[in-house]
């Protein structure tokens, strides 16, 4: 399991100090059903924007 988690998504309500994951549990999701391809066929679904 990842202990670090990237995100470069500033307007996140999980984005600590501008490029960490603060989430409990990240949840990605896949365009194409149940296998991607690339990375581009994914989406973060933990995703929450912040009120900036």
């Amino acid at each position: 399991m990842a202990l670090d988690v990237l995100c470069e998504v500033r307007n996140c309500v999980y984005n600590e100090n501008g490029q960490t994951c603060g989430a409990d549990r990240i949840y990605v999701v896949s365009h194409k059903g149940e296998k991607a391809h690339n990375s581009e066929e994914t989406d973060c679904k933990t995703f929450e924007p912040a009120n900036l």
